[in-house]
């Protein structure tokens, strides 16, 4: 079985358990960082898009689609105005995103399931950080940027 199709085969047991595995993950991920709600003013709409860009970005990298990166690339900048966002943060929040599917799975979380998550939520961490690094060489902190 492809990382894909295990990574789908996961999500369709979620979804046929019914579960929104949204309110675990913003649940936890408050609980570690409870400073940041301050940052979402609608939490139910962030929870559901952020949810969903994070899953599709990790599954779209194990299917090798094309639209990740710019996606990736978009989101770090937009994220800009927020303030600087630490990099555990991203991280913390694509580990916990893998770890409340895994729990939500349930009995199809398999070992190959794990492996495939964790890859591609491994490549998503190292994206975000080459996104914000070509960010910050291309528009540093601190530096007015000139409205067109």
């Amino acid at each position: 079985m492809t990382d894909a199709a295990a990574m789908e085969a996961s999500l369709v047991a979620v979804a046929d358990a019914g579960v929104a595995i949204r309110h675990a993950l913003f649940d936890r991920f408050f609980a570690a960082f409870p400073d940041r709600r301050a940052s979402f003013m609608i939490v139910d709409a962030s929870s559901r898009r952020m949810t969903d860009e994070t899953l599709a970005m990790m599954l779209g990298l194990a299917k090798g689609e094309g639209w990740v990166w710019p996606l990736v690339a978009e989101l770090v900048f937009t994220h800009r105005a927020y303030g600087p966002l630490p990099i555990a943060e991203y991280d913390a929040f694509i580990d916990l995103t893998v770890d409340v599917l895994a729990v939500a799975a349930g009995t199809a979380w398999t070992p190959e399931t794990a492996t495939a998550w964790q890859c591609h939520a491994d490549a998503l961490k190292v994206m975000i950080r080459k996104a914000r690094a070509e960010w910050e060489s291309a528009m540093p902190a601190g530096v007015p940027q000139r409205a067109e």
